[in-house]
């Protein structure tokens, strides 16, 4: 009895610092994280299904046990110089709600980086470029050691219907 109260003592204690943990991916040299919660799997890049007429971010679809997941390359989606996939690509499978349905989706990234616990008051407002499209992808950026870390608002990011973020096709 004694052990639940002092495990119950720490749940309460870690919800207290309202710290979250943030997986960290490369693209272009500079690291973005998103919410741990949010990820279901790391794959590691392989050749999707093209589907006809998608936007160019869009790169296919791919089967995960029964359930087909689209793929976005995220240097398409932000407008970053597209590469060549290597053997540190990798795909990022996340469970976003969007329009209050919960769905599978994979982002494409350089490479997976890090976990790091923040606390979301830490994180700073993006400076407002008046042109770009992209900001609305940023939730905040937030300082961990020497480097900054940009935290993405993933619903936006995957919101492939959103007509502010139409725009935003890479390239």
């Amino acid at each position: 009895m004694t052990e639940r109260i002092n495990l119950n003592q720490q749940l309460v204690l870690d919800t207290e610092t309202d710290e979250k943990q943030f997986l960290t991916f490369m693209m272009d040299e500079e690291e973005y994280g998103i919410d741990i919660l949010a990820v279901q799997e790391i794959r590691g890049w392989e050749p999707v299904t093209v589907i006809p007429n998608s936007p160019p971010f869009v790169k296919g679809a791919m089967n995960l046990r029964g359930t087909i997941v689209p793929i976005i390359d995220l240097r398409q989606r932000f407008g970053i110089t597209h590469i060549g996939y290597g053997p540190l690509t990798v795909v990022i499978v996340v469970s976003v709600t969007l329009k209050e349905q919960t769905k599978l989706m994979g982002i494409v990234v350089d490479a997976v980086s890090d976990v790091y616990s923040i606390s979301e008051e830490k994180a700073k407002d993006v400076p407002d470029f008046q042109d770009s499209d992209n900001a609305q992808f940023v939730h905040g950026l937030v300082n961990v050691g020497e480097k900054m870390v940009v935290l993405l608002n993933l619903k936006k990011v995957l919101d492939l219907h959103d007509k502010s973020c139409a725009k935003s096709n890479g390239g």
